[in-house]
């Protein structure tokens, strides 16, 4: 009764909107008022708050949907999928971009855009933990979701066919919780999907995932019932658009691209040098940053990938110290002694700040800085290479994602023959690049963690006693 309810009082809403006699159809109204309102949940992988603004895949895909409706997007924040699609039948909501699963069970209370995004929903476990090869292993295991989720409606399904299934649902724990729950071994099993998965390997390394339990879904936007579809007509236009044009590719990369290839080893040791190793070097990272205005972070994501932040690192090949200079880079950046961390560290940024200005400023970031960090690598000569090679192969050569696809065949001698620079081992950069991707987003949220940390301190300091 309650959802017949909030259906007819949004259906009666929706419909008193489209029949306005002066605005035709809801979508018409949307650019007339300037907004539209999307509803979608506070998520890694839907919409947050980092350091620098608001971000997120489903943000910024929202984003670039209202700048081609030409409007604002005004994002109204629900905890789970059930107050998500109550947001859209009340008519609070014109859609939904929270990651939602196409199914029948949904298309019941809402209509859905074409997918842009297909998950598996995996088993999750801690390494460490001995994992059931089926489901049938999971009898007697302990398993915890989220209430309300997709999840819990999947075990549900399952449960038909498994009756020794057993779950809890949480009530008050999202998947990221719980995925952080199962890595400090206080929970055996959860399940998320997995791009959520592969998203939070980088900062949970010690996840693993055991199978998918049921077929792939598809991630789609949801629009109310019984509207006129002039707006989920336009989104479903603007997803063919940018699946046609490659934005879609772009974006999944830019969110869960580096995630697909994290190193739970590496990124293990990674997290105890950011406690050990990164303090005694933070500030110069910080200082030589602001200088060339660049992130520090992602200044220190380099410097751990060339050395580990050992400034004594030596290489057989004649590179040393913190950043790994060669002599005729020190030489160039007037980096006298490449074993002392300031020297070096203000000469990697002044080299990394000259390679930015040798990329052509049709290059929009952030493929801009993954195109300076590959010739940092590999050199720009070959970079260029590369670029050539992805402009007679028809792809865009000022795309990144397009770029390192062709990168590896300049080891080729099919390709690197009818290059002007020869040979090179084209996957290093981009192992170097993703790795950078990754050590960087892992450094972004222990910084950010700890802002949070030390202004909930502050807040207590000033709260009076009670």
């Amino acid at each position: 009764m309650r959802i017949l309810a909030i259906t007819l009082l949004g259906l009666s809403s929706l419909l008193l909107m489209a029949c306005d006699p002066a605005e035709k159809t809801l979508l018409q109204q949307i650019k007339n008022s300037g907004e539209l309102r999307v509803v979608t949940r506070n998520s890694p992988t839907t919409y947050y708050e980092a350091a620098d603004g608001f971000s997120g895949f489903e943000h910024d895909l929202v984003q670039e949907f209202a700048s081609k409706l030409g409007v604002q997007p005004v994002f109204i924040l629900k905890d789970n999928e059930e107050e998500i699609l109550s947001a859209l039948e009340s008519g609070a909501a014109h859609m939904a971009a929270a990651g939602l699963s196409r199914s029948k069970e949904l298309e019941k209370r809402v209509e859905f855009s074409s997918s842009y995004q297909k998950v598996n929903q995996l088993l999750v476990y801690r390494i460490g933990t001995t994992p059931p090869k089926t489901m049938k292993g999971i009898a007697g295991r302990h398993i915890e979701v989220p209430a309300h989720s997709r999840y819990a409606r999947t075990l549900t399904a399952l449960k038909t066919r498994y009756p020794e299934l057993e779950w809890t649902e949480s009530p008050d724990r999202d998947t990221e919780e719980l995925l952080n729950v199962v890595s400090d071994g206080l929970l055996e099993f959860t399940v998320t999907d997995s791009h959520i998965y592969k998203l939070n390997r980088r900062h949970f390394p010690a996840l693993r995932s055991a199978f998918a339990i049921q077929k792939s879904e598809r991630l789609a936007w949801a629009f109310p019932l019984y509207t006129d579809g002039s707006l989920k007509l336009a989104a479903r236009d603007f997803i063919k658009s940018i699946k046609r044009n490659g934005r879609l590719k772009e974006l999944l990369d830019r969110h869960f691209g580096a995630a697909l290839k994290s190193d739970a080893v590496n990124l293990s040791v990674f997290h105890l040098r950011i406690q050990n190793r990164l303090p005694k070097y933070q500030s110069l990272f910080q200082k030589s940053a602001e200088r060339y205005n660049m992130d520090w972070r992602l200044l220190a994501a380099i410097s751990y990938q060339e050395s580990f932040w050992n400034p004594r690192s030596v290489s057989p090949t004649g590179v040393r110290g913190i950043m790994m200079l060669t002599r005729t880079t020190a030489r160039e950046m007037d980096v006298a002694n490449r074993l002392d961390p300031e020297q070096a560290i203000e000469g990697g940024a002044r080299y990394i700040n000259k390679l930015m200005d040798q990329i052509p400023l049709e290059i929009k970031e952030p493929d801009r800085i993954w195109f300076a960090l590959a010739a940092y690598n590999v050199g720009m000569g070959h970079l260029k290479d590369a670029q050539i090679i992805t402009q007679q192969q028809k792809g865009n050569p000022g795309k990144w994602n397009d770029v390192q696809q062709r990168l590896p065949l300049l080891s080729r001698r099919v390709y690197y023959k009818k290059t002007k620079h020869g040979y090179a081992r084209g996957r290093e950069p981009v192992r170097y690049v993703t790795r950078i991707r990754n050590y960087y987003e892992a450094l972004k949220k222990v910084d950010e963690e700890e802002r949070e940390e030390e202004q909930n301190k502050a807040i207590n300091l000033r709260a009076p006693a009670i």
